[in-house]
């Protein structure tokens, strides 16, 4: 019979936008030992995880709780549960994740809206003001940060047109929660997705979500008691229930509310890494780690320029978290990427769609985020350019970062 070695994977510096390298002390806390899913002792976690990811999601809403599944399970169970077929769902789209909005929307059986914008920029809001007030949608959903092109989308006064005319505003927000202010209840964000990959350096396998009231009317019109659930008077919709049992709000609600229906075999080790992922962000403080990222993104970028490179996209709707990099004319931008991991271990990210081949993205994300990494990536890419031919300057670019770094945190750019 054939045997297999240990498992031993290698340690790599993850500077891609997701996934990310992850706290060991998250990776401890999935070595805990595994309680029952309604073990009092482990709802009374399941608890504490949702009122973190209230503090995270700068919400007060009651139902703020992970979907089990990588983050597109998050976006994929709040648009299965809002979207009735033949609603009207505007999508804005500036990269490759609106376009996942709006393939998802069309599963649903809704008629879609699209506003495109050329990627590697982003709407002016009145754009989407506009449009909102023009088509009068029953739902909005954006992207907040754009992975794909390194961009972020601003939402001045768009929750409120969402209000006017009695729109439900979903916003993707994997890329940015724990990394960027993410302001559900001031922005008037009906939805949020989030995901643990990213800036919360868990490992993926779940996606927080939190949506308010607006969201909870419609998904309780269409409320369904699994068939094998039932008691006398469960509640039986006369509506097209939710075309997914895994990710129905309604009845996921139940399993997250004092209730405790059972719904699903909760992932348990994934329960402790996202709380113990969440406990580490509320324990640096939200601002200090939005400033963190600054810093670090702000070194990395000063020192990508002083070698020479230049920046994709338009910087005044830069995403914190992304850097995207135009690949230099003549370099074999998957060569780079293949010597930077095999003799570096370190990890940046090509791109898809129109920019395959044109653009590299790299991630300072999470536990990733941090001046050794920072400086690790700008003097390897140094080295692997050079031994490619590219014309960069050279001794610049860690010279640079490390300027920055000295600089009091009150003289950065922000």
């Amino acid at each position: 019979m054939k045997s297999y070695k240990d498992l031993s994977p290698s340690l790599r510096t993850i500077m891609t936008p997701g996934p990310v390298e992850v706290d060991p002390r998250v990776l401890r806390a999935m070595s805990y030992p595994i309680l029952g899913q309604f073990d009092p002792e482990f709802t009374e976690l399941m608890n504490e995880t949702m009122e973190m990811l209230r503090d995270v999601f700068q919400t007060k809403n009651q139902w703020a709780f992970p979907i089990d599944g990588t983050s597109r399970s998050g976006i994929e169970a709040v648009l299965v549960s809002v979207i009735e077929p033949g609603d009207k769902v505007l999508v804005p789209i500036y990269g490759r994740f609106g376009n996942l909005l709006v393939e998802i929307s069309e599963r649903c059986g809704a008629e879609v809206v699209l506003l495109e914008r050329e990627w590697g920029t982003v709407f002016d809001p009145e754009e989407i003001i506009a449009a909102i007030h023009r088509e009068k949608p029953s739902i909005v959903a954006i992207v907040h940060g754009e992975t794909s092109t390194g961009c972020i989308q601003p939402f001045d006064g768009i929750g409120a047109a969402c209000r006017e005319v009695d729109a439900l505003l979903v916003v993707d927000a994997v890329a940015t929660i724990g990394g960027v202010p993410v302001k559900t209840d001031e922005w008037q964000l009906d939805a949020v997705i989030g995901g643990t990959q990213k800036c919360l350096s868990v490992p993926s396998g779940m996606s927080p979500i939190t949506y308010n009231e607006r969201v909870e009317a419609k998904v309780m019109r269409r409320k369904t008691i699994e068939r094998g659930l039932r008691e006398k008077g469960s509640a039986v919709s006369a509506r097209k229930p939710v075309a997914s049992n895994y990710f129905d709000l309604g009845q996921l609600q139940d399993y997250w509310s004092p209730k405790r229906l059972n719904h699903h075999t909760e992932a348990t080790s994934m329960l402790y890494a996202l709380r113990e992922g969440l406990r580490l962000v509320l324990q640096e403080g939200l601002e200090e780690r939005y400033r963190r990222h600054q810093r670090h993104e702000a070194a990395l970028v000063a020192g990508l320029k002083a070698m020479g490179l230049s920046l994709y996209g338009n910087p005044d709707c830069k995403l914190t978290v992304v850097t995207c990099i135009h690949i230099p004319d003549g370099i074999a931008g998957e060569s780079v990427r293949s010597m930077l991991l095999n003799s570096f271990g370190i990890e940046i990210a090509s791109s898809f769609g129109p920019l395959k081949g044109q653009i590299w993205r790299i991630g300072t994300m999470g536990f990733s985020c941090n001046q050794k990494n920072v400086l690790h990536v700008l003097g390897a890419l140094e080295a692997v350019l050079l031994w490619h031919g590219a014309d960069i300057t050279v001794g610049k670019a860690l010279q640079a970062a490390l300027t920055l770094y000295a600089r009091k945190e009150e003289e950065l750019p922000c």
